[in-house]
């Protein structure tokens, strides 16, 4: 089945989508890691993006239920060169498409992924829209020039835990308030779109953690007396959540606070910096980084389209 990529500047891709007819509109980024794209599609942080994955050959290991970092599956497209349908790994239950499919969200392979790559990388992230139905390239790129994009917005409220809950040892448990009694960390974790991998991070460091909404307030956080605050990873511009930042600020200095990603980014709003939004973003699981104390080069996992 035929899919067209149109993108705001008029650029035109076409490949064959592999999970059946859909229609998406969305910025389109795309991540250099050669595996983990289980871990891609279920990760908050790529709400309102489609992903152009650069590796050639993508689902040749499967799917699990042990890789999710979410419940639901974020991009609204998914774009490789190639599509493995026939997956080997011990650990695989199903092939990629099968969840794309369940969860609706349109695949496209056959695409040329490294001239997306090249025009991204020299135009900056661009909104897109991708279609099965809609076989006008001239009427998909006013679809893509119509939508609103991600500076600005607030996405956070679209992948947010709507009650608390504390993780543990089998995952999410209904809960408003810490239980331990032993002698753990007690951890309140705002929620702006966090990946499962965090909570179990925290667990094995002997962490309780109590899972917030990110619209929860700064006294209700420092009435359940936790002995810190983590803002985890999410979706979208931090400046299009002043609540939230204002919420931040009124924490500082009354507990200790560690941010990642978006909630990183957050912190450096509440103590008076300021953010923008990267040319293309840094979207990979090899992204090298200096250590400017000691020369050290490190390989980091990264994805996040703004900057503090």
């Amino acid at each position: 089945m035929k899919a067209i990529i149109a993108l705001e500047d008029g650029r035109i891709f076409t490949g064959h989508s592999f999970t059946g007819s859909g229609e998406a509109v969305g910025e389109i980024v795309f991540n250099t890691g050669m595996t983990g794209y289980q871990e891609i599609l279920t990760d908050p942080s790529y709400r309102g993006q489609m992903v152009t994955m650069t590796y050639p050959l993508i689902g040749n290991y499967g799917i699990n239920n042990e890789d999710m970092e979410s419940a639901a599956l974020h991009p609204g497209a998914f774009f490789v060169k190639e599509y493995c349908p026939f997956p080997s790994n011990f650990r695989s239950t199903a092939p990629l498409a099968d969840l794309l499919q369940a969860r609706k969200v349109l695949g496209v392979e056959g695409l040329d992924t490294r001239a997306i790559t090249r025009h991204i990388r020299q135009a900056g992230a661009l909104r897109a829209a991708v279609s099965t139905l809609d076989p006008d390239p001239d009427s998909l790129v006013r679809k893509a020039k119509s939508w609103s994009g991600l500076v600005g917005h607030d996405m956070v409220s679209e992948v947010s835990c709507r009650e608390p809950y504390l993780w543990g040892e089998d995952g999410p448990q209904a809960a408003a308030a810490f239980t331990a009694s032993k002698p753990v960390f007690k951890v309140a974790a705002l929620d702006f779109g966090l990946k499962y991998n965090q909570l179990r991070i925290l667990h094995d460091l002997n962490c309780q953690i109590l899972v917030l909404p990110a619209a929860t307030r700064a006294a209700d956080i420092l009435a359940l007396n936790p002995d810190g605050i983590f803002l985890t990873n999410g979706p979208g511009d931090p400046a299009g959540i002043p609540g939230v930042v204002d919420t931040v600020r009124s924490l500082l200095g009354k507990r200790p606070i560690f941010g990642i990603c978006l909630g990183h980014q957050i912190m450096g709003l509440a103590f008076g910096g300021s953010t923008y939004k990267l040319k293309f973003g840094h979207r990979c699981s090899n992204q090298p980084v200096q250590d400017l104390a000691t020369g050290k080069v490190e390989i980091t996992s990264q994805n996040h389209g703004f900057c503090v």
